[in-house]
């Protein structure tokens, strides 16, 4: 598989994705702001947005995919894949269902631990109840992007990554046209915006479900809904589910705790600020992390499968390059030049210079981490295709042991920032252990070409951060006028930052002509 074209469709879906989310957030900071009403969604929206990234980005596609491609190996045929699907599907509807019902109807307890009881915003009962509600309006999307999730799957071991990854882009779709067509006017339209918002999001899982069983049934994937029962590979299927939930979503438990702790020790719009960078930062993390593993997943268990154990460590050190390419320098531009980012796509109507000031912070605080945010997607990989869903888990619990602690520590010295350096740090000794465990076990050894151009690459990611800290002042003025001109500023500092990058590349010798020739001549190729 031509990995760099697999990452292109996966992550140019999963790019439009993002940018609708952030031009989502953008329409969110325009007509709510940082405010409690936003704080009160983004709580709400917390839970199936981490259910999301458990299921649909994790547990259930790490723990399904190699099993799903070793019934279609053993046997030979997609029928006995297909076959398995449908055992899951009987036991996964039902416990889905009595899932969503014990969820809505523990919403208070659940929405007061995401938040922290908003202890430092001191709620009204009202204003309380308002948070329960929208929980209780979002909490179905969980059962309907579980069900997404398996049939994605499917999709994916398929080689259809493109149809998989198209499916988000149907929630912002909804979340969009909810902000664009159903925003709130006079003194409490924050409060009415927000309904919208969480209306849209299970409106956007029902879109997402239905996009997914119509690609399977053009794909020839008709699954059938059977008596559930829990045979040998279903009772497998949940072993390995449970333990992978938590080492995939490491990332979004590291989230939660830290939304925890702003509700519960800062004041109100911390948590929205907290939000609001982490959408910038998932906008490279969703383009390269997620893609890359929903690509190297697949890919590297139908290898092991086949016994082709040297090609499965090149894929894998072909992602991590990939992966450091695309990502170091959306680190130095988070970090050089995190304000006037900020202050282009938020700066305007309800949202001020002040919030600019706390969220470009927090931005600066997760972009340290964002490199190993996009590893973990890159390394997880070669513990799953191998049928091990434990060890993540084991490393994943110590992550977050590391955020708890890091997070106590920072909040009361650097406030807002505390919660996302507490995440990035924990991050980043979780992909340490991640590393090191795979290469003593003899399963991920870096290559020559890995380790010749990984420093090279961190040099010219420098050095295109210096260029944007010098370009910024030039751009500033620009990025609080009108839409058009915004874009405009920040698409020429994003742009000439990225030129900066690609002749740094050259010119530290990470990259040669000879290879720019080499990928011209393979895409000319019949």
């Amino acid at each position: 598989m031509n990995l760099t074209k697999a990452l292109g469709s996966v992550g140019g879906m999963t790019l439009a994705s993002r940018v609708l989310a952030l031009v989502r957030d953008t329409l969110q900071a325009t007509y709510v702001g940082a405010s409690f009403a936003s704080d009160a969604f983004f709580v709400a929206f917390r839970l199936p947005n981490m259910f999301r990234a458990f299921f649909a980005e994790g547990a259930f596609t790490a723990a399904f995919i190699p099993m799903f491609n070793r019934k279609v190996g053993e046997s030979g045929g997609l029928q006995a894949g297909l076959d398995f699907a449908e055992r899951a599907l009987a036991v996964l509807l039902p416990l889905l269902l009595a899932f969503t019902g014990v969820m809505i109807i523990a919403a208070w307890p659940v929405t007061w631990a995401l938040a922290g009881g908003f202890t430092r915003q001191h709620p009204t009962d009202t204003q309380f109840a308002f948070a329960v509600l929208l929980s209780r309006i979002t909490i179905p999307y969980l059962m309907l992007i579980s069900l997404a999730s398996l049939l994605g799957g499917i999709l994916n071991s398929l080689d259809k990554f493109w149809v998989n990854a198209a499916a988000p882009i149907l929630l912002n779709v909804s979340m969009v046209a909810a902000l664009w067509f159903f925003h709130g006017h006079g003194p409490d339209a924050a409060y009415a915006t927000a309904r919208a918002q969480a209306i849209s999001v299970t409106v956007g899982g029902a879109m997402q479900l239905a996009w997914l069983i119509l690609a399977c049934r053009q794909s020839g994937v008709r699954l059938r809904i059977r008596r559930p029962e829990f045979d040998a590979d279903v009772r497998r299927l949940i072993k390995l589910i449970l333990p992978a939930a938590t080492g995939a979503g490491a990332s979004q438990i590291n989230l939660l705790i830290s939304s925890f702790f702003a509700g519960y020790l800062l004041a109100a719009g911390s948590i929205s600020s907290i939000n609001y960078a982490d959408r910038l930062n998932q906008l490279p993390l969703g383009m390269i992390g997620i893609g890359l593993g929903t690509v190297l997943l697949p890919t590297v268990s139908r290898l092991l499968a086949a016994g082709r154990d040297a090609e499965a460590m090149e894929t894998q050190n072909r992602g991590l390059e990939l992966a450091l390419f695309l990502t170091l320098p959306a680190t130095a531009a988070f970090i050089f030049a995190a304000e006037p980012i900020v202050r282009g796509i938020f700066q305007h109507g309800a949202f001020v210079a002040s919030d600019t000031v706390r969220v470009s912070a927090a931005l600066s605080a997760f972009s340290i981490g964002l490199p190993s945010y996009v590893l973990v997607k890159v390394l997880t990989p070669g513990y799953y295709a191998r049928g091990d869903t434990r060890t993540p888990v084991r490393l994943a619990i110590i992550s977050v042991g590391v955020n708890i602690v890091g997070n106590l520590i920072l909040i009361p010295t650097i406030g807002v920032i505390g919660p996302p350096l507490a995440t990035a740090l924990s991050s980043s000794v979780n992909v340490f252990m991640l590393w090191t465990t795979l290469n003593r076990r003899g399963h991920f050894k870096t290559d020559r070409q890995l380790r010749r151009r990984a420093p090279r690459m961190a040099l010219a990611a420098l050095i295109m951060g210096g260029a944007l800290f010098v370009l910024t002042p030039y751009a500033d003025p620009y990025l609080t006028r009108s839409l058009l001109v915004r874009v405009t500023a920040l698409a020429v500092l994003v742009g000439g930052g990225a030129a900066v990058y690609a002749l740094a590349c050259f010119a530290t010798r990470a990259f040669a002509w000879d290879d720019v020739r080499i990928l011209l001549r393979r895409r000319r190729a019949p």
